[in-house]
């Protein structure tokens, strides 16, 4: 059967460092006897990077006003860290809480005219749809949600399904790299090149992207994207990015003006001083993000994302056997790597939530979308096979129970 020679493939999830094997469990700090399937949402910080954290709101706190005269130079060495590890340049990205206040500050700064519209597609994250239809309502523009069918087929069927809403009034191109309901992997490449040929603006939601596929901003060549630190990184929560190309920079105005606005002794650049300099606040996170870069290269986390990818296609095949229903995807890297949106079959998701999470401690979305019921699986360095035949065995029980 699928899943024994799945099985045999994936074993415990173990990285190397030093030529030693090590358990990534004991380097995370969740409770031990809940399963965690649930990264995606919000992600765990390993301990040396949360200790880091705490390393710099101490010196903040023992000397305030000599780690201040000390803290541009800090956070750029902190941004020159990020910008190598995710493709750019120092200069076109600044750190930002979440990448949901990243893209407030890139679609709050266009100015669209009544009649335009943002194209994008039915899989994106709710709270940036509800940024997307706050500010059309503003401006008299048409947010439109272009259905992408499911499964998925190829890369083409994809991309066209996304192009057929194109109109001549498409002033902006919104998409996420990779979804968070459906949790695939979008053909951001194409899109973008399209986009640019088309003279539309692109702006990427990559929130679940730093840290889970490798990522090349430059060469990506998307006008703007905001991508998360906190979740697949696993840096501290409250670290995440803003990108702007240098030709659209101008453009991104702050949410917050300070002293970094109308400064005529830059530091950096415009659009860097406006974004950073905005005022005290904890900047701890930020500093935390190259500890956590470091992390992954000691801990070779290509190989544990390899390892993870293994484990998500285990369960991707065993769900399927337990349900009759087809994977949303295609079994191949293109589409997913340490997320999956399982199909389930109709059924009451908040009760099949609540007892996953009551009877057998286990830490999963259960969601409805566009009239399918779903979970989401992330799998991260500190889970194991063992945690995934827990989920087999509660959905085998569980699921007729809780049947619509």
């Amino acid at each position: 059967m699928v899943i024994e020679r799945t099985l045999e493939r994936v074993e415990r999830v173990i990285a190397v460092r030093d030529g030693e094997e090590v358990d990534l469990r004991e380097l995370f700090l969740l409770q031990p006897d809940v399963v965690y399937l649930n990264h995606g949402s919000l992600g765990a910080c390993p301990r040396p990077v949360f200790e880091n954290y705490q390393f710099w709101q101490m010196e903040l706190e023992r000397q305030p006003i000599a780690f201040a005269r000390r803290l541009g130079e800090e956070i750029g060495k902190a941004r020159e860290s990020l910008a190598e590890f995710v493709g750019s340049l120092p200069e076109n990205l600044v750190y930002v809480t979440n990448a949901t206040m990243g893209l407030n500050i890139a679609i709050r700064s266009l100015s669209l005219e009544p009649g335009d519209e943002v194209l994008s597609t039915d899989h994106e994250y709710g709270a940036l749809e509800r940024v997307w239809q706050f500010n059309c309502q503003k401006w008299g523009a048409r947010y439109v949600r272009q259905p992408v069918s499911l499964p998925v087929e190829s890369v083409e069927q994809v991309v066209e399904q996304v192009w057929a809403g194109v109109t001549k009034r498409t002033r902006v191109l919104f998409f996420s790299h990779m979804t968070s309901p459906t949790a695939f992997v979008l053909p951001a490449e194409e899109l973008v090149r399209r986009a640019r040929a088309a003279g539309i603006l692109t702006v990427v939601d990559g929130a679940h992207v730093p840290g889970q596929l490798p990522l090349n901003l430059e060469a990506l060549g998307a006008d703007l994207y905001s991508g998360n630190c906190h979740k697949w990184m696993m840096s501290p929560k409250g670290s995440a990015f803003l990108y702007a190309r240098p030709e659209v920079q101008a453009k991104v105005e702050p949410l917050v003006v300070g002293w970094g606005w109308g400064n005529a002794t830059q530091t950096v650049s415009r659009f860097v001083d406006e974004q950073q300099n905005q005022g005290t606040r904890d900047m701890a996170a930020f500093l935390a993000v190259p500890t956590a870069i470091q992390f992954m290269q000691q801990y070779d986390w290509a190989a544990v994302r390899d390892r993870c990818h293994g484990l998500i296609r285990y369960a991707r095949d065993a769900v399927s056997e337990i349900t009759g229903l087809l994977p949303l995807v295609p079994d191949a890297p293109t589409w997913f790597s340490q997320m999956a949106s399982l199909p389930l079959p109709a059924c009451d998701a908040d009760e099949l939530k609540r007892r996953l999470y009551e009877e057998y401690r286990i830490e999963i979305p259960v969601v409805r979308w566009n009239e399918r019921t779903m979970a989401r699986l992330s799998v991260q360095g500190y889970n194991t096979r063992e945690d995934i035949d827990e989920l087999l065995k509660a959905l085998t029980r569980l699921l007729p129970e809780v049947a619509a």
